[in-house]
């Protein structure tokens, strides 16, 4: 299958974006809703609001914005802080900064309250879309592509039809240099076996079946778990490729292949609490590097998310038809023997080429721009 070309953003560092968003950061909650103000005053341009509730200091937090503020899909960084907060404001900016993004800061205190931070921070986005419209457009290919895959909404149509139908869109991303990251490591109960015959390393095999076995016996764990054939049905996502490695949140994938996203990391008593929702689950892989992300459900789903689209794949043609203003594609031609699974994943590979070159997922047309940091 050939591959499609486009044009992507380039970044200092070498990597391609195939967004060039502004990102307008909120701090701590009480920032929040200054930062949505400036954020509603471009919704006709290529804006985003993510952010961090907390006040106080978290080491996650920090890495998680320090690596979503550089991603490849965002040219210019609005920071918005209380001036009080528990993230680290100068380090950010500089990482930010160092890594050739234009970024400002805006203490709310020291700005004079809400009137004046808005003020301040609508003219600066303003000047900053100027300033990114002028980066540099270069070649992409699915070889420079990072794409995620996650599931919102499970049934029983999901095994038959869109999971592993995005397995076969994987087996082409990986089969042409792509890159794909699986997000439902924290539900694999059952798949030692299968894992260990997937696994390039001996040591990566022991490692994914101590991880399994972690997530099995942690009772924070054990209150999401499910049975072993939604494991299976989830775990269709990864196709047939070798797994090359676990990565951390932050942390992104050294070469080409396919990576689980470790979800607990840490010893067991410090492991944080599993990610249930579908959109901090997605917040992780973005921070990891994920252009865009595929979403699977078979209940129906309309979550989006900021920084990178989503594509979303419908399990269950009965869904498809209450919920198709929210679907990109819909796999239950596969139950109705319309289509065959190879053909939904080649559907898959080609959709996803088209909403890299810029093209617009449902969730992204419709202004979905969910974004959770636990």
């Amino acid at each position: 299958m050939d591959q499609m070309r486009w044009k992507g953003y380039l970044r200092k560092d070498g990597r391609k974006g195939i967004r060039n968003y502004v990102a307008v950061v909120y701090l701590c909650e009480c920032a929040h809703h200054i930062a949505t103000e400036i954020a509603n005053r471009f919704k006709e341009h290529p804006v985003q609001l993510i952010g961090s509730q907390g006040c106080y200091h978290s080491e996650y937090a920090q890495n998680i914005l320090n690596a979503v503020c550089t991603h490849p899909n965002v040219g210019g960084v609005l920071l918005i802080s209380m001036g009080c907060d528990g993230v680290n404001v100068r380090k950010l900016e500089q990482i930010v900064s160092e890594s050739g993004r234009p970024v400002n800061s805006i203490s709310i205190q020291k700005a004079g309250g809400t009137r004046m931070s808005l003020s301040i921070g609508v003219q600066w986005v303003d000047w900053c879309l100027g300033i990114i419209d002028g980066v540099m457009k270069v070649n992409m290919t699915v070889e420079d592509l990072i794409v995620g895959t996650i599931s919102s909404g499970n049934d029983a149509t999901s095994a038959m039809t869109a999971n592993p139908a995005v397995g076969q869109a994987v087996n082409h991303l990986i089969s042409q240099k792509g890159t794909v990251i699986y997000a439902e490591t924290d539900e694999m109960a059952g798949l030692e076996g299968v894992i260990d015959e997937r696994t390039t390393k001996p040591e990566l095999a022991e490692n994914l079946k101590e991880y399994i076995e972690k997530a099995a016996r942690d009772p924070r764990v054990l209150t999401y778990s499910t049975i072993e054939e939604e494991c299976m049905s989830l775990y269709c996502q990864t196709g047939d490729a070798a797994i090359c490695g676990m990565i951390k949140p932050a942390q992104r994938p050294t070469k080409p292949g396919l990576f689980l996203i470790d979800l607990l990391f840490g010893d067991q008593k410090k492991a944080k609490v599993p990610k249930i929702n579908v959109s901090a689950k997605m917040v992780d892989m973005i921070a990891s590097g994920c252009h865009l992300i595929i979403c699977t459900t078979g209940k129906g789903s309309v979550i989006g998310s900021a920084i990178a689209p989503v594509i979303k794949i419908c399990a269950n043609p009965m869904t498809f038809i209450q919920m198709r203003d929210n679907i990109d594609i819909n796999a239950g031609g596969i139950l109705d023997g319309d289509e065959t699974l190879e053909e939904i994943g080649e559907k898959i590979f080609v959709g996803l080429q088209f909403v890299a070159s810029g093209i617009p997922s449902c969730a992204e047309g419709r202004g979905h721009q969910e974004f959770i940091l636990h």
